[in-house]
């Protein structure tokens, strides 16, 4: 389906609870959403709940043009290779390369590699909210041992790349149990067992402090983590946001004034933003 990028995550999740398997965007503009289904008893009874649903997604996104549905017959395996094709090798910031866990590996010599194998879970590291989250993680300032909270890891690819980068304790939060199990499996593919603890536990009800906590979120999930994210970043810690559309980043300023943190500062790429913030230095 035809679908500007600013509507792929609700119709994600509306395709998975049809079944869906596994999705690619493809298409120069990356405006081309293929998912893969499991073959229903009338196709048409399909292709008209996905066009009403896309109807309705019209009144949130007003982005969203006459949006243009196919549908094809596929084997499974035709399937499976078919998604495949879509997930490549990636350059996702300057010294993280991201390759497909059926790749052959491919050591780097001034950075490094993680292997994903993403499932249904988001994050494979080609969407513009999770390269901006990776490189606010490398381009943060951070000595001496340092901890990492992600939440709503999804594929657990930052919280990887937080270990990657010299993270200690690490925590990786997911509320959707297939989401832990996916992050599970690529924190396995990368040797991180151990390292890095997935948990099905909110925030709020977690304990202690870290250096970092990222949320590639929606705004909608961000705002009623502010109190939570007030409590577990470290004095001297840094908050990453993502998941945000430009226009609504303002809103989360606001929010991160109320709670102690100061306006920080905000990357884009394309119609996306990422909030960076960090603590005052802890007084000597």
């Amino acid at each position: 389906m035809s679908l500007p990028p600013v509507a792929h995550e609700a119709a994600a999740a509306f395709l998975f609870d049809l079944g869906c398997d596994g999705l690619a965007v493809a298409g120069d503009d990356a405006g081309t959403l293929k998912a893969y289904l499991p073959l229903p008893a009338d196709l048409n009874v399909l292709k008209a709940g996905i066009l009403r649903f896309l109807q309705e997604l019209k009144e949130i996104f007003p982005e969203v043009r006459s949006p243009d549905v196919a549908i094809t017959r596929l084997r499974k395996r035709d399937w499976s290779e078919g998604w495949r094709k879509f997930f490549r090798p990636l350059r996702a910031t300057p010294r993280l390369l991201i390759l497909p866990a059926w790749e052959p590996p491919r050591p780097e010599k001034d950075g490094e590699v993680i292997l994903m194998d993403p499932g249904p879970a988001f994050g494979t590291g080609r969407h513009a909210t999770t390269r901006m989250c990776l490189l606010a993680m490398e381009r943060a300032s951070l000595s001496g041992p340092w901890s990492l909270l992600d939440v709503g890891t999804g594929s657990g690819i930052l919280a990887i790349y937080g270990a990657k980068l010299g993270a200690g304790r690490i925590v990786a939060v997911d509320l959707d149990p297939e989401a832990i199990l996916w992050a599970e499996r690529n924190i396995e593919l990368n040797g991180l067992t151990g390292r890095i603890r997935p948990s099905l536990s909110a925030p709020d009800v977690l304990e202690g402090q870290f250096t970092m906590v990222v949320a590639n979120l929606t705004l909608a999930a961000i705002l009623p983590l502010l109190p939570s994210f007030s409590r577990l970043v470290d004095t001297d810690g840094w908050l990453i946001l993502s998941g945000l559309l430009e226009e609504q980043v303002e809103d989360v300023k606001e929010g991160l004034k109320e709670h102690g943190f100061p306006a920080g500062r905000v990357m884009h790429r394309q119609e996306w933003a990422c909030l960076v913030t960090r603590r005052g230095r802890k007084r000597r």
